[in-house]
């Protein structure tokens, strides 16, 4: 009968791998500190303090171990983005519109909606403002919010039911007698 065999405790045993390499040393003074600030940074970004977190985040990367530094690179990055958003400046409405529309194309749709709402802020007359709020309350399935953007739309400019009627965006919409109503006021 052929013997099993067993590991005598003098046989040098490797140190266990992952994946991504070998497994950390445990964790030392110097690391908990680090994991520390990166949590205080990240708490920074969550409450949206995105200056502070980049600050933060800056002054890890210099002593952060090798681990975390591809991490704190992409929070910073994220919250330059962040940073940046609100530092764009539009020449005219029109072009806040394009750029409105734009994040609402890619599922930006809290941000879209706010800048839908700043052009009415500066020009309550914006009937495509009104008519962007009505294609993006029709992406998310607010109806009602929907059909009041473009009854407003449409009464600021007549020309809106027309381009509503062959609009794709409205197509959630068109089992609604209430849009029909507003598109078709003549039948």
């Amino acid at each position: 009968m052929p013997q099993a065999k067993s590991i005598s405790p003098s046989s040098p045993q490797r140190p266990p791998r992952t994946l991504a390499g070998m497994v950390p040393h445990a964790p030392n003074a110097g690391r908990a500190q680090a994991l520390a600030s990166y949590e205080a940074a990240l708490q920074l970004m969550q409450q949206g303090k995105y200056d502070k977190a980049h600050q933060a985040f800056d002054k890890m990367l210099i002593s952060s171990p090798a681990d975390l530094a591809e991490r704190i690179r992409m929070y910073i990055s994220a919250c330059l983005q962040q940073i940046s958003k609100g530092e764009t400046a539009f020449q005219s409405h029109e072009e806040q519109y394009d750029y409105a529309i734009s994040l609402l194309n890619n599922g930006h749709y809290d941000d879209a909606r706010e800048h839908f709402k700043k052009i009415l802020t500066a020009k309550p007359s914006a009937d495509y403002a009104f008519y962007g709020l009505a294609v993006l309350s029709s992406m998310t399935g607010e109806s009602s919010e929907c059909l009041e953007h473009l009854a407003e739309a449409i009464q600021h400019n007549p020309r809106n039911r027309i381009q509503a009627r062959a609009d794709s965006d409205f197509q959630n919409m068109a089992d609604d007698p209430r849009f029909t109503d507003l598109l078709y006021p003549e039948s």
